[in-house]
């Protein structure tokens, strides 16, 4: 019954994990929050595997169940219906007792007091408090038959946690750690013509890989337009418009970053658009650790987080 009972919970686990994976794929973009927008499919498929497997795991287990009690209940009644008096004690054909038959009886009935005064009381121990012999073993069994599935519940806590608070996309804590690592080399070194009146709107990976490899300077004077989110700087009079950056999940994430001057930064973990121009740095010599790019602030207007917040 036991194993039949946690059947039924591992299936029912199996299902609602699957539930969980296709609310977060097929029915919403709250999925991009960990991973590429290329594994949807993938996502939802694994999804459906889930609930198809869980469902069918369920059905087997009720079955089962409903099996195994019909055999039981048969089978107790077989054992009823054959089960044996002691000693018969009339001779056949008569009602009168048969002398060997109460004989054999009383020799009986003489040995089992026997046994049981030897012991202080019954000979079976589970006769005295009033069980037949096997009903201990199977009061123990009974005891214990509770714990296990009550236990396998617990599995459930993650697949409710992702129905209920499913955690968000990265922001400015996992941005401004000390140990974050140095965005990777841009691997376009030619950059296409900004062509075009008024801002350019411009993902912070082309604004950073144009501010440092891109010999023709072609941010030079142009106006751009940046959308992120606010990190704040350790440096006075800056902060920094962010977005993070992913190869296929979240676990890979690292911060690509822009210093803001000229604008009050709105509060942490803001969404924002800032539109300003780059600001040209020079080095005598190359400063250690990760230097961002500069962009002189003109303007600034919060926007609602993007469905897709990773570039």
């Amino acid at each position: 019954m036991v194993a039949a009972v946690n059947r039924v919970t591992q299936n029912l686990v199996l299902t609602l994990l699957g539930c969980a994976v296709l609310r977060i794929s097929a029915f919403s973009t709250t999925y991009l929050n960990y991973v590429k927008p290329g594994f949807r499919p993938f996502l939802i498929g694994a999804g459906a595997v889930l609930v198809i497997l869980g469902i069918i795991g369920l059905v087997q287990s009720f079955r089962q169940k409903e099996s195994s009690s019909g055999s039981d209940g048969e089978a107790h009644a077989r054992d009823h219906s054959r089960e044996p008096t002691p000693y018969d004690l009339t001779s056949q054909g008569s009602g009168d007792p048969a002398p060997y038959d109460l004989a054999a009886w009383h020799l009986a009935s003489q040995g089992s007091i026997s046994r049981g005064s030897a012991h202080g009381g019954s000979g079976d121990p589970a006769s005295r408090d009033g069980r037949a012999p096997g009903d201990e073993d199977h009061a123990h069994g009974h005891d214990h038959a509770h714990g296990g599935p009550r236990i396998a519940w617990l599995m459930c806590l993650p697949v409710f946690a992702i129905f209920l608070i499913a955690p968000p996309a990265l922001g400015s804590f996992a941005a401004s750690r000390d140990d974050t690592p140095a965005p990777r080399s841009q691997v376009l070194s030619a950059f296409t013509p900004l062509t075009g009146d008024g801002a350019v709107d411009m993902p912070i990976s082309e604004f950073i890989g144009r501010a440092w490899d891109d010999d023709k300077k072609s941010l030079t004077d142009r106006e751009v337009r940046l959308t992120g989110f606010v990190v704040p700087a350790r440096k006075k009079g800056q902060w920094y418009v962010t977005r993070m950056q992913i190869a296929c999940c979240a676990a890979d994430a690292f911060p690509l970053k822009v210093a803001v001057k000229g604008i009050e930064p709105p509060p942490t973990d803001t969404w924002v658009e800032v539109t300003g121009t780059w600001i040209p740095q020079t080095f005598g010599k190359m400063p250690n650790g990760v230097i961002y790019p500069q962009l002189s602030g003109r303007s600034l207007a919060k926007v609602a987080a993007p469905d897709e917040p990773y570039e």
